[in-house]
């Protein structure tokens, strides 16, 4: 049996935060209809969550399979290493106003051309290492309008550990988080070498004890693809 494949379309939005077009590839399942309302699920380090991630292509199956609910993924790719560490990186000169792109031009965007359910609770964040963190420190300032997130290896600082120890709606929030146990010598694409493990067990620890509703795993492996593409079945079926 062949399963249906959903269609990734192309488009623009103008930017007035960022002062620039931003490219979005948008995944609508295989039988997309207006007449249906959709979840959505927002990736940083978009074109990898589609090529690595496959994320589509799982979609599809568990869409078919109705294992998770109507999904609709939307995927914002960076244009090359120095623009994803200016937009996502907690010290990068546009990491707020790409934040606030993402809360206040995205999502009433999103809204306005798809039938979504118009709700904080039904949005939701993914991205791995440096995409996590942007994706962990936006829900974390639009708790309103994102309601869950899923971190993959996220880079984690005092500012991220700072945000985090002073939220104060965590009944808001939903957290997907995994980091793999290898990760304590990661090259990152500032050339130093970063212990990953070790800040992302703080921030474990923080988010466990507030009352988030939490899920928390380390894999048996390094900062790659190879481990986060297949955490995605897990990942997707936990939160949809």
């Amino acid at each position: 049996m062949e399963i249906p494949k959903g269609t990734i379309k192309e488009l623009t939005i103008l930017s007035s935060e960022l002062g620039e077009e931003v490219l979005l590839l948008v995944y609508l399942p295989a039988n997309f209809s207006p007449l249906f309302k959709y979840s959505l699920l927002i990736a940083q380090d978009g074109r990898d969550y589609f090529q690595l991630g496959r994320i589509g292509r799982l979609a599809d199956e568990y869409l078919y399979e109705r294992k998770i609910e109507n999904l609709i993924i939307v995927g914002i790719p960076y244009k090359d290493v120095a623009d994803r560490r200016r937009k996502y990186h907690p010290d990068g000169d546009q990491h707020q106003s790409y934040i606030r792109f993402l809360a206040h031009e995205l999502v009433p965007f999103l809204d306005n051309e798809f039938p979504t359910y118009h709700m904080g609770s039904t949005r939701a964040l993914i991205g791995d290492s440096l995409g996590a963190t942007v994706s962990l420190m936006t829900a974390l300032q639009y708790p309103h309008s994102f309601g869950k997130v899923l971190l993959q290896s996220p880079y984690v600082d005092e500012k991220v550990i700072g945000l985090v120890e002073s939220f104060t709606e965590p009944d808001l929030l939903e957290i997907y988080h995994i980091v793999g146990n290898q990760e304590t010598e990661v090259q990152t694409t500032s050339g130093k070498i970063s212990d990953f493990l070790k800040p992302n067990r703080k921030l474990s620890e923080i988010i466990t004890n507030k009352s988030f509703t939490y899920f928390y795993d380390e894999f048996n492996g390094g900062h790659t693809w190879t481990h986060w593409q297949p955490d995605l079945k897990r990942a997707l079926k936990m939160l949809f």
